[in-house]
């Protein structure tokens, strides 16, 4: 179809130009990396138009991995707000021409004040960065414009840039995972990085367990009443010894019409997988699905089944 065959051109070229970046990775670079890594202040990403949007994402991606960062529009810049500007803070100025009139006119005022600035652009000899601390080359071969003009595979290129300077200074300032955490509170980023087993898990009287001596019409009575469609078996101590599935009970109808009569243990998986409360759900979601299974016993430290994780409450917590 014309419709796909566009499209795919489209993020061909697109990709090729990302791709093309790998080779921009420079002295230019690891200088503007330096810079971020030791700035006092904030980065202030600064871009107009095209260049602009790009910028506010990059300046939000800095920030949301621990670089504190601010985007400052350098109209604005030039009519006042340039006073937002700080003595330890690095300037990243955006402009794949470089002839932008706003960006030639804000540069000598950043100068002025000794900030130090970082260009991204896709004209590393223009004239106008002649003054500038580094220029990283964010040049591509071809937009993906039919007419070579909309800027369209130079804006990805310089958003996938920007992207590798955030995360590489991000990792080299020791940025993990519990920082991460801190700064995504909410939403589905929180969510994967706080939420434990304990969390999501069912327990109390939504937990099935039943006894060894339990028949599978007993089991079957526990699963329906629960809705978990599972159930934990124990022995005389309370410990964990099976856990049977409605899936199990499918499958062994197909051989035994008379199964709801069997003890469980007769039809029980024996010493099935289990996860526990203090785990990430993030790695059980991951068991979950790496052994295609709906639900996992939770136990405590002595076996003992304390809930059961169902599959269906971590997409609904949009763990997966």
């Amino acid at each position: 179809m014309q419709k796909r065959k566009i499209a795919q051109e489209t993020l061909e070229i697109e990709a090729k130009a990302v791709q093309e970046q790998i080779n921009h990775l420079d002295l230019n670079f690891d200088n503007a990396v330096s810079l971020i890594e030791n700035c006092k202040g904030r980065v202030v990403v600064m871009g107009l138009g095209k260049s602009g949007l790009i910028g506010r994402k990059i300046s939000a991606t800095m920030s949301s991995v621990g670089i504190p960062s601010a985007f400052l529009h350098p109209s604005e810049g030039l009519h006042g707000d340039i006073g937002m500007v700080m003595k330890n803070d690095v300037v990243i100025m955006l402009s794949y021409s470089g002839e932008t009139e706003e960006i030639k006119k804000v540069l000598p005022v950043l100068q002025a004040m000794k900030i130090k600035v970082v260009i991204m652009t896709g004209k590393i000899n223009a004239l106008v960065w002649r003054n500038c601390d580094c220029v990283i080359d964010c040049s591509v071969n071809k937009e993906a414009c039919p007419y070579n003009l909309a800027p369209t595979s130079s804006t990805t290129a310089m958003l996938a840039m920007g992207d590798a300077l955030a995360l590489t200074v991000s990792n080299l300032k020791g940025f993990n995972r519990e920082n991460l955490a801190m700064l995504h509170p909410l939403g589905a980023i929180g969510k994967r990085l706080t939420m434990k087993v304990s969390d999501i898990m069912r327990k109390g009287r939504q937990n099935p367990v039943i006894k060894q001596n339990a028949t599978v019409e007993e089991a079957l009575f526990v699963m329906t009443g629960t809705r978990m469609g599972a159930t934990s078996i124990v022995d005389s101590k309370g410990l964990l010894s099976g856990f049977f599935t409605d899936g199990d009970l499918r499958r062994h109808l197909q051989k035994d019409r008379k199964i709801l009569n069997k003890k469980i243990t007769e039809v029980m998986t024996k010493s099935p997988r289990t996860v526990t409360s203090d785990m990430m759900a993030l790695e059980a979601a991951k068991i979950l699905q790496q052994h295609s299974i709906d639900n996992i016993p939770v136990v405590d430290e002595s076996g003992k089944p304390v809930g059961i994780l169902d599959l269906g409450d971590l997409l609904a917590e949009g763990i997966s």
